[in-house]
């Protein structure tokens, strides 16, 4: 396959964005769109429906997170390479990557707390900074940092990009590190981070070894580190992964929902700094698949358990959907990236729907206990459906942890970051796409001191009340 032209814009004096400006995803500067996301710290959420909720991920979700991640093994796999701990290395190969967005979550919520002062909070903080402290001696002198890949199984570097996760691991670091400057102004997780993206830099191309990831996240990742330094080295590798895997060709969603998902915010971040209409057509074309014709009206995807994929058109079993809580969020995320492209509502609505009926219900009132997968119907007896007699499972009930633990963190970042989701601004004024009680205390694009305040029953009430000062 041939390399897609693409032509990222010229650096500037100006770039990148200030690490306390910039948004979950950094689209202030994207050429391409037309939404400028806000900090998540803009935004303080009053009582309501979402601050409880908020306050139950920092207070208990993610301390017992970490626990779990020093139960079963993951946070001791990168001890054991630089000899702070002793045994084999335990979990699946992709085990890197719960920790990592167990950092992400985390450094989001030191942004999104009301009270960043109490001990809670404060707690939180020198848990990443210790969690830090446990990854950085484990990175090689080359820059390379799996716990899989190192030591003696080095050998096995990238001879399975399809099953073994190597890139996609890498991608959850970049983010997290991005999390982490953006809460703290910190760089050394982000140090690291940014030196395993060079090895990779090194290693991939066309004309040196060309792949791309079995499972995406890394090219929304590198473009999200493009954003954070300005390095254009890190586009150009994130516009070869997706050109790679043929991006601007799709047109039918098909496969792995999360990796499909992943994959087209990935494309979506590439397309907002270099334009090529190729995948803004590619972007519709998956978007509309989804949306008409492999999608639940509670906005969950995935329908298919076998690979926990996207099915044929209008295959959405109820008893045994999957609906995988990562795919959800994965559609939420998409629809976050495409509403900035052109700020259009029927992003922002797909959105809502999917946040308060399919990324909720994957993680308890309690803060402790997870859905993976989402059926649409349940008796409360093992479900049998004929048209998947292979597929019989258990009575759905909530799980305080997973063998595979991708749902757990990926919900906690999700509510972590969640107040900058709330709002956009653009040179004409403000957009307002969730409601809450909340302040958002920013700027206008001229400097101009800006205060907004909701006040509100949502979702149990439709009304809104919005107070604008200054009021003109």
């Amino acid at each position: 396959m041939s390399a897609v032209a693409h032509h990222p814009p010229e650096q500037t004096e100006s770039w990148p964005i200030p690490w306390q400006a910039a948004g979950v995803v950094a689209t202030a500067r994207s050429p391409r769109a037309a939404l400028r996301s806000l900090p998540v710290r803009a935004v303080e959420m009053g009582d309501g429906f979402w601050r409880p909720r908020m306050a139950t991920n920092v207070a208990v979700t993610l301390p017992r997170q970490l626990e779990l991640l020093h139960e079963t093994g993951t946070v001791r796999n990168f001890q054991i390479l630089y000899g702070a701990a002793e045994g084999e290395r335990v979990g699946p190969v992709y085990t890197d990557s719960d920790l990592y967005k167990w950092i992400e979550a985390a450094s989001w919520a030191l942004q999104s707390s009301p009270t960043p002062h109490s001990a809670e909070v404060q707690a939180l903080a020198r848990s990443i900074e210790t969690v830090i402290d446990v990854i950085a001696p484990a990175q090689g002198a080359d820059g390379y940092l799996n716990t899989y890949f190192q030591g003696e199984r080095a050998h096995l570097r990238w001879t399975n990009l399809e099953r073994d996760h190597e890139l996609y691991c890498a991608g959850h670091l970049i983010q997290a590190a991005v999390a982490h400057h953006r809460a703290t102004g910190q760089t050394r997780l982000l140090q690291i981070a940014t030196r395993f993206a060079d090895y990779i830099a090194e290693e991939f191309g066309w004309g040196k070894r060309e792949g791309h990831p079995g499972h995406p996240e890394l090219e929304m990742a590198l473009v999200e580190l493009y954003r954070e330094t300005g390095a254009r080295r890190y586009l150009d590798l994130a516009g070869f992964f997706i050109d790679h895997a043929g991006g601007s060709q799709m047109r039918e969603i098909l496969g792995h929902a999360v990796r499909a998902l992943y994959f087209c915010c990935g494309m979506t971040d590439y397309y907002a700094e270099t334009g090529n209409p190729a995948y803004l057509e590619a972007l519709e074309s998956l978007w509309r698949s989804m949306t008409e014709t492999r999608m639940y009206v509670t906005g969950a995807v995935g329908g298919r358990w076998r690979g926990e994929s996207f099915g044929r058109a209008f295959e959405l079993p109820h008893e045994n959907a999957y609906a995988e809580t990562c795919a959800n969020i994965a559609s939420f995320m998409w629809n976050w990236r495409m509403l900035a492209l052109a700020g259009e509502s029927r992003f922002a609505d797909l959105m809502e729907l999917t946040l308060y009926n399919s990324v909720l219900s994957g993680i308890s009132l309690d803060g402790e206990t997870y859905f993976y997968v989402n059926p649409h119907a349940s008796n409360g007896q093992p479900t049998g459906d004929p048209w998947y007699p292979q597929e019989r499972r258990p009575a759905p009930e909530r799980q305080r942890w997973f063998g595979t633990a991708c749902c757990p963190p990926n919900v906690a970042r999700t509510f972590a970051a969640l107040p900058g989701y709330f709002y956009s601004m653009t040179d004409a004024g403000l957009w307002v796409h969730l409601y809450d009680n909340n302040t958002l205390r920013w700027r206008l694009p001229d400097g101009t001191p800006l205060t907004v305040s909701q006040s509100t029953r949502y979702p149990w009430d439709g009304r809104v009340e919005i107070t604008v000062s200054p009021a003109r």
